[in-house]
């Protein structure tokens, strides 16, 4: 007797009625992911996550999240590239924007806006925070935070590009607009981790305007 045979007959009405199960298109899946790890950044206590508890967030299994990330640090690495890449091309456009501007010092105007981009971005991000300032990068492999660490040091050199033209009348431009930047990152730094350890409850753009007036 075949196989065939002993199978039930199809029910055509039945598997209508059955729903396809919608498979996530390329990439897709990735996305997924790291939008809920980075959502569980967002909560209180959140100190380190482990796979098992993205999984059970995302209602899969372990080995379903090993085939989109060969590990636990690859996901820490996609998040700190959707930094990157959405810090840097927000930079850039400030950039592109004040070269035409005319009046005022458009030095310092840059470096105060990116300085604000930079603020904003985290507060609309708070679990991308914890990962900018290495708080959630403590008990994972270290090249991620220094990652991190460059990432600031890339911020740093661009205020002080932006901030070399706004000291044409200091007697040394180059060492003054190095101070400015180094005090301008190490602001942003601190705000950061202010917003992150008070559980996202101190903004980091509390009197950031006046902060800025002062320091520019």
């Amino acid at each position: 007797m075949s196989d065939a045979e002993l199978s039930p007959p199809a029910n055509p009405a039945a598997e209508a009625a059955a729903p396809a199960r919608k498979r996530p298109k390329p990439g897709e899946r990735r996305v997924q992911i790291l939008q809920a790890l980075a959502m569980m950044l967002e909560q209180p206590g959140a100190e380190r996550i482990t796979t098992a508890a993205l999984a059970a967030r995302l209602e899969v299994s372990e080995a379903a999240l090993y085939r989109h990330f060969a590990s636990k640090a690859q996901m820490f690495e996609g998040l700190i590239e959707f930094i990157e890449q959405s810090v840097f091309t927000l930079v850039n456009q400030i950039q592109e924007r004040d070269q035409g501007a005319e009046g005022g010092e458009p030095g310092a105007r840059q470096a105060a806006r990116i300085v604000t981009m930079l603020v904003q971005f985290a507060e609309k991000n708070p679990g991308m925070t914890r990962v900018m300032v290495g708080d959630a990068l403590v008990f994972e492999n270290e090249r991620l935070q220094q990652r991190m660490n460059q990432f600031f040091d890339k911020i740093e050199s661009t205020l002080k590009q932006c901030l070399r033209g706004a000291e044409d009348g200091s007697a040394t431009p180059t060492l003054d607009a190095q101070v400015r930047a180094a005090m301008l990152t190490a602001f942003v730094v601190g705000r950061l981790q202010r917003f992150a350890r008070s559980g996202f409850r101190r903004s980091p753009s509390e009197h950031l305007e006046a902060s800025l007036a002062l320091m520019l």
